[in-house]
Parts: C-alpha cells; sequence; structure tokens
C-alpha cells in the first residue's frame, strides 16, 4: 500500500477545530510548504454541490478534467483528446497514458462517464446540454463516445467548463453518488492529495504532492497544458482578519495572499520583499440575486425597482475605491466580452431612487421584509449587501440584514423556504468575466425555476433561446441571441448587475511561478534558491 492510499483511506472528515488559532509552524521543516490565505475558509469540499469559488479551487488542487481552456479560449485536451465525426454528432473520447487515482487505481472510461452523469445532474451547462446528447457509452477501459442528436459546441464547452461547477472527474464509486448528496471520499487524479486527517473545517486545508501524477508535456495556460507541481505541500490557511493576514505575509509566516483588500494594498504595493499583481487580468463581475419563490421578489415590478435603485457607482467605491481597479457595466455577459450587450445601461447603472419608489408604488409592495444575506468575512463581497440595504431603504423597502460567515451563506443559498421561516430574498456575489461571456457559462442565466441556481428565476423564454444559441451556425447569430437574452434578463430582474472589477494577489517575492489564470493554480510555483 502505497503512502496515498494510507493517507486517504479514512472516509470521514476530521472534526473542526475550535478556535481561530492557526498552527503556522506544524510542518516538517524538510518539506518544502507553500503557505497561502485563501478567501475564505473551505467547509464544502464537494465541487459539485456548490458553486463556491473556494470549492472549486479545491477541486482544482485534487482532481484533473478531461479538457482544459488555455488563456485563448481554445478548448485542449487534458486527461483526454478526442475525435469527431463527419457529421459532428459522435465524439470519441480516448485517456491519456499515465492516468491514475490517488489510491492507485487507474483512471478508466467507466469512471469518466459516471462523473458526468453525476456533473450533468446538477449543472446549469449540462442539463441543456443532456437534451442535446441521445447516448454516452463506454468503448473500452480507455475511451467513450458521446451520440449527439445534434451538432453543438456545447458539449466541448461543457467539458471544459472552468468555473461554478467544473466537470472534475472522480472513480465511479464516488461519482454514484446522487449529486443531491455530498461525497464522503475524497480521491482524484490531480497532482495533489487531499491530506484529510489534517483537514479542519474553516481553518486549515493541507495538500501534498501527487508523486504518481504524470503532467501534460505543454506549457501551462489557464487550465490547459502540464500541472507541473514543484512543491511538496500546499496549505490553505483561514485568516478572516484581513489585516492580521497582511502582516503574515509581510512577517514570512505565509507565503500569497490570493486576494487582498483594496484599501489594505499600499502595505504591500511597495514593499521590496512583495510582489503584488492581477492574475485574473479579464477580472470579475459582481451582481445581486433576488429569490423568485418569495415575496415580494415573485413580482417583476419589484424586482426592476430593486435593480434600479442601487447606484453601481456607490458599490465599486465602498467595495474597490480606486477606479484603475473597477468600472461600471450593466452587460450581464460582460462588457469587453463579445456577447457584452448593455441594454438598460440608464437606469441599471445609476442609481434611480425616484424610478424605484413609482416602481414599488405601481406594484402595490405592503412593506414585506426583504432579508439580505451579508457575509462578515470575504472581503470582495462584504460592502455589496451594505450598500444594496442602504438603497433599498431610501427606495422604501423594509431591510433586514443576516449576518454570517461566507460559507454559511454559500450553503443557505440553496434554502427555498420561506424568509420568515430561515430563507432569503437577496445575495451578492461575484463571478469571473472568462466563464460568464455567453448565456451557459454565465451562472445565473439558468432559468427554469427550482432547476436553476439560487434564486430561482423561471423565463422559458431565456431557456429557449440558450439552446436556440448552442445550435447557432456563426458567431454574429450567437450575438443577436445573446442580445435578446440580455433585454429579458434586465426586463424580468434576473439578476441584477453590480460593476466589474479586478482583484490584486500578493506574495512573497523568494517564490516564482504563479500563472496568469481566471483560476488560482498551485501548480508552476516554486522557492527561489
Amino acid at each position: 500500500m502505497n503512502k496515498q492510499t494510507t493517507r486517504i483511506g479514512k472516509n470521514r472528515l476530521v472534526a473542526a477545530a475550535t478556535g481561530a488559532a492557526i498552527a503556522l509552524g506544524a510542518t516538517s521543516a524538510s518539506a518544502e510548504t507553500l503557505r497561502v490565505v485563501m478567501q475564505s475558509g473551505l467547509r464544502i469540499t464537494d465541487p459539485i454541490m456548490t458553486t463556491a469559488f473556494i470549492t472549486r479551487d479545491h477541486g482544482y488542487m485534487i482532481y484533473d478534467t478531461l479538457l482544459g481552456v488555455d488563456s485563448d479560449f481554445n478548448v485542449r485536451p487534458q486527461m483526454a483528446d478526442w475525435e469527431v465525426s463527419e457529421d459532428e454528432k459522435t465524439y470519441t473520447f480516448t485517456l491519456r497514458d499515465g492516468l491514475a487515482w490517488h489510491d492507485g487505481a487507474p483512471v478508466t472510461a467507466e469512471d469518466c462517464v459516471a462523473s458526468i452523469k453525476r456533473w450533468a445532474d446538477i449543472d446549469s451547462t449540462a442539463k441543456p446540454l443532456m437534451t442535446m446528447v441521445d447516448n454516452i457509452e463506454v468503448v473500452d477501459d480507455k475511451s467513450f463516445k458521446v451520440q449527439l442528436n445534434t451538432p453543438t459546441t456545447l458539449l466541448l464547452a461543457g467539458l471544459s467548463k472552468m468555473s461554478s461547477r467544473a466537470p472534475f472527474m472522480m472513480p465511479k464509486r464516488i461519482a454514484e453518488t446522487p449529486a443531491s448528496e455530498s461525497i464522503d471520499e475524497y480521491v482524484g487524479s490531480g497532482p495533489f492529495v487531499f491530506v484529510e486527517e489534517e483537514f479542519q473545517p474553516g481553518i486549515k486545508v493541507a495538500y501534498e504532492k501527487f508523486e504518481e501524477y504524470v503532467p501534460r508535456d505543454e506549457p501551462p495556460s489557464w487550465t490547459a497544458g502540464g500541472k507541473d507541481v514543484k512543491v511538496d505541500r500546499v496549505e490553505w490557511l483561514t485568516m478572516p482578519d484581513q489585516m492580521t493576514a497582511i502582516n503574515a505575509l509581510q512577517s514570512g509566516e505565509v507565503d500569497f495572499i490570493q486576494q487582498v483588500p483594496f484599501d489594505l494594498l499600499p502595505l504591500v504595493e511597495n514593499a521590496s520583499d512583495i510582489d503584488v499583481n492581477i492574475l485574473d487580468p479579464l477580472g470579475a463581475w459582481t451582481y445581486f440575486r433576488m429569490n423568485w419563490l418569495h415575496s415580494p421578489f415573485d413580482n417583476k415590478l419589484v424586482r426592476q425597482a430593486a435593480i434600479a435603485a442601487v447606484d453601481q457607482e456607490d458599490v465599486m467605491q465602498a467595495l474597490v475605491g480606486n477606479p484603475e481597479y473597477y468600472r461600471t457595466c450593466a452587460a450581464i455577459m460582460g462588457c469587453g466580452n463579445v456577447n457584452g450587450d448593455e441594454y438598460g445601461k440608464e437606469w441599471v447603472v445609476e442609481g434611480q431612487i425616484e424610478k424605484a419608489k413609482s416602481l414599488l408604488e405601481e406594484a402595490g409592495y405592503d412593506d414585506t421584509p426583504v432579508v439580505i444575506m451579508a457575509p462578515t468575512d470575504l472581503a470582495m463581497v462584504v460592502p455589496q449587501p451594505i450598500v444594496i440595504g442602504d438603497a433599498l431603504r431610501k427606495a422604501g423597502f423594509n431591510v433586514q440584514m443576516k449576518m454570517m460567515d461566507w460559507q454559511t451563506l454559500a450553503a443557505q443559498q440553496g434554502n427555498q423556504d420561506a424568509p420568515s421561516e430561515g430563507g432569503w430574498n437577496i445575495f451578492s456575489t461575484y463571478s469571473i468575466l472568462a466563464t460568464s461571456g455567453d448565456p451557459f457559462g454565465n451562472t445565473p442565466l439558468s432559468t427554469d425555476g427550482r432547476e436553476s441556481w439560487a434564486g430561482w428565476p423561471d423565463v422559458p423564454e431565456i431557456s429557449e433561446l440558450r439552446l436556440d444559441y448552442a445550435k447557432a451556425a456563426s458567431v454574429e447569430e450567437q450575438k443577436e441571441i445573446a442580445k435578446r437574452i440580455q433585454k429579458i434578463a434586465i426586463d424580468e430582474g434576473v439578476v441584477g448587475p453590480l460593476g466589474q472589477f479586478r482583484i490584486p494577489a500578493a506574495w512573497s517575492s523568494e517564490w516564482s511561478g504563479f500563472l496568469e489564470s481566471p483560476i488560482t493554480l498551485f501548480w508552476n510555483i516554486s522557492k527561489e534558491d
């Protein structure tokens, strides 16, 4: 039995440690360890169960994907290559040599088919994709076929999806867990092994290099190319107080901070021994989501009132402050992206309190409380609910703030109960622009009611247009469909855009190799001699 088998033999998570202290010096001095502070603590460890970025990042540590996307948005082979039939309806995927699970077993086509099916049961891209799939069939141990009923670009786009439920591959016995239930065994084939016995939920996560991982013989580019791990361990350490994290970086107790709060940038950007850079130049867009299932946002006019009330400049000033790092934008699919139409700009970007009041009056709003979930520990989302709450109060809403840590909020997103029974009305988050430029990668544009992502908008016309987009014959046709989706989404109040921003990271100058990517990746990084 090799050391990976021993390490992951337990299926139960270690109970969460009490208190906020982190033992920074607990690792063996002989192991080259990269210590990082992530955006929040990790508690949800199943990357299919949530769209939370921290869980997605955890997924990239221990799992691999069949396909990747490079910095030119090209779909590239990762675990598998593919061939396409002349009629573009049959795709044959063949696994590359050298793929093994962390327990030593070889990766098989059966594992991958089971993983695809679990992902497809819940993902907002996979669900429409599966309406175009007739069959997924295992050919042999290393290959499988996907039979389509109509040609579509969505198959490769889905299997290479970078964020908000990337289709990570898992052993068949784990992937057969229903998508509605969390897995309790964490065996991947990715470049790192999850050190389960050291896991302290919300406090510390440890990963060790998977010695048997065989990276592709290609330069790394986003989620494509070679995942060449150059450290022995990576430890994620949670520090809810951002100043504590900055002090730890300055003193050498940690090596990397994933997201530096904008108000603390001056403390690190001129330091001679600290590098500061934006690893995702495309950046992110932030938005708020309303719950369509319950009053008052089951009324379109009330949703429009909420969007009209909020001023994007107020949000961006509270979140970022420095215009070098942000811009206002009404485009749900992103200003700067090919589908970045700004329909509604005149009332979506600049706050229109009087318009909001008029819409509330027309809707007959009856002072129903609006419960806004507000995180206390994720710097990139803390200000938005505060600004939203203030704007909604000015417009005449009865606002109630519900404070919680980010991982609790992420877990609560799926709560469909009425706000009076523990549910919610509004929450804010953000998505990366690299995956938001089309109606499939853009998670908020899933509008299939209770089958959609949190908020559960029910707009059949958008669902139909998304399928039309997947079958479109040209980029020009897709752009026209995207414009129609933008208009309907704004008019119906599917999502409230709040602006775009870029997030700086900081790390000790002793380390190099951090990759520009929409996802924070921990391969290719090494310590200077």
